[in-house]
């Protein structure tokens, strides 16, 4: 269990608990002293802090963010008229080719299908997802399944799925299935939460499995976006560590955007020496980690398996009702209005 004292560590603690930094990381410094803490704190005994860095590092940071905003338009948007692909309403289902496929891990691939044109973006706004749609030759009636893409809604001619494979499965097993050149039906966007530019002060992002794929979206247009200031906690929990999904991206936001954004990962069965949490996601790393319910304009989305759902949030009754608040984050005196359900 997680405890709100102090861990140890051998750099001198100068914020209070769940408080960013106001100055980036000196040089060559790393999260190792921060997961410590976290391990520390699965076994009986730790906090959770930001440290104070060295403004130098702010700078860097400040410079990255910069770089990266400038870089976006020309690498993502190229001039000319953008016509999209997805644009709801009446549109109906539309075919699109699958261009390629990647394997991530032992039962997930990543599927890149293409747009009507090169020059087409998806469509999709934050946050939005598509629904897929696949009928086999021995089904009475076709399958329908919501995707979150991961790539960027700027991005053009192609979108990009991450699907793991499940027992009995049937669209994410035809997914599997598929090879180049092959077609699959879409459809949207279906909007879900829409995020502007500094709607919140900070959002807490929990999420198991593949339901990581709509929170990415969410991180990706806040630290995307240069006058947005957000703050960002992820809490991601997994079977594994190679089920850990778009670690990579989530790690190159945290180095670019030490101030702003945390991740913590919590593994059913770590390897050793693993540093971070173990075993599930449990009310006391909760309690720890997120921003406290008294704080204004924050907010806490959640996503994963019904399991998880019930046990931090409480179910959804259907896609349009968020029903009503329940499980750790209601005990914890977070209010309906501050959860969102995905």
């Amino acid at each position: 269990m997680f405890a709100r004292p102090v861990f140890r560590c051998s750099q001198p603690i100068k914020n209070n608990i769940r408080h960013y930094a106001t100055d980036g990381p000196s040089a060559g410094s790393s999260n190792a002293l921060l997961y410590s803490g976290i391990a520390a704190a699965v076994a009986g005994a730790g906090g959770y802090y930001y440290y104070n860095r060295s403004s130098g590092a702010v700078k860097s940071e400040r410079s990255r963010e910069n770089a990266v905003s400038s870089s976006e338009p020309e690498t993502i948007e190229p001039a000319g008229p953008k016509s999209k692909t997805f644009t709801g309403g009446d549109q109906g289902w539309i075919d699109l080719k699958l261009k390629n496929v990647e394997v991530v891990n032992h039962n997930t691939k990543k599927l890149r299908f293409a747009l009507n044109s090169d020059d087409d973006v998806s469509g999709l706004q934050i946050a939005s997802a598509l629904l897929t749609k696949y009928k086999g030759p021995e089904m009475e009636k076709p399958v329908i399944r919501p995707y979150t893409p991961t790539s960027d809604e700027a991005a053009r001619g192609y979108i990009d799925l991450i699907v793991k494979k499940y027992p009995n499965g049937p669209m994410s097993s035809h997914l599997h299935d598929m090879e180049p050149d092959q077609r699959l039906a879409f459809k949207g966007p279906i909007p879900k939460y829409p995020l502007e530019e500094n709607k919140h002060k900070h959002i807490a992002l929990i999420a198991g499995g593949t339901g990581i794929t709509p929170m990415y979206q969410l991180a990706r247009a806040i630290f995307g976006r240069p006058n947005d200031k957000t703050k960002v906690t992820l809490i991601y929990g997994n079977l594994t560590e190679e089920d850990i999904l778009l670690k990579k991206e989530f790690e190159e936001l945290e180095n670019t955007y030490p101030q702003r954004f945390r991740a913590f990962y919590v593994l059913d069965k770590p390897p050793e020496h693993w540093t971070q949490g173990s075993g599930h996601v449990t009310k006391e790393l909760l309690k720890t980690v997120l921003p406290e319910p008294k704080e204004e304009g924050i907010k806490v989305f959640v996503c994963g398996p019904p399991g998880m759902y019930k046990a931090i949030s409480g179910a959804k009754p259907s896609p349009s009702d968020q029903g009503e608040l329940s499980g750790m984050l209601k005990e914890l005196g977070y209010s309906k209005d501050q959860v969102y359900k995905f």
